[in-house]
């Protein structure tokens, strides 16, 4: 007989963290896999992504300093590509660019889709929208100063 929907929907996955592994423990090892092996610093890692994101012709980039904003990072990117495949191809190259040089396994989300991906690398967060996507989302509205975030638009 079928469980309760609760226990129906629970993964395997689930059942791990829950029971075989301390939570806290989990997160901080979760931390350590996304630390730089070689000790690369955040101005490195986003002056390596603009490079990155300008040999895959990603338009309208935008970077903003996150530091004594946030603790989620130090920056964050955002930038659009023309189409679907045109974001999903920048995240991925962007994501073994990282692995190669600095060792950083970065977390990508939404890269099935390739309407707005999102790439952790730590210590920068990087965000790539079809045009539409990020017309709707305004990221840059919420994270820069209003009189920067004009300025933004209007380029």
């Amino acid at each position: 007989m079928p469980g309760t929907g609760a226990e129906r929907c629970a993964t395997k996955e689930d059942y791990v963290l829950s029971f075989t592994t301390d939570a806290a423990g989990a997160a901080e090892h979760g931390v350590l896999a996304m630390t730089p092996p070689n000790g690369a610093t955040s101005e490195s890692q986003l002056d390596r992504i603009l490079t990155s994101l300008d040999d895959d012709k990603a338009e309208n980039v935008v970077q903003i300093d996150l530091r004594g904003k946030s603790a989620m990072a130090d920056y964050m990117v955002i930038c659009s590509g023309r189409s679907s495949r045109q974001v999903a191809a920048i995240s991925e190259k962007l994501a073994d660019k990282l692995k190669q040089e600095f060792g950083i396994l970065s977390k990508i989300e939404g890269k099935e889709s390739g309407d707005w991906v999102l790439i952790d690398t730590g210590d920068v967060i990087v965000h790539v929208f079809r045009p539409e996507v990020r017309e709707f989302y305004q990221l840059e509205k919420m994270w820069l100063p209003a009189g920067q975030a004009a300025a933004s638009a209007d380029s």
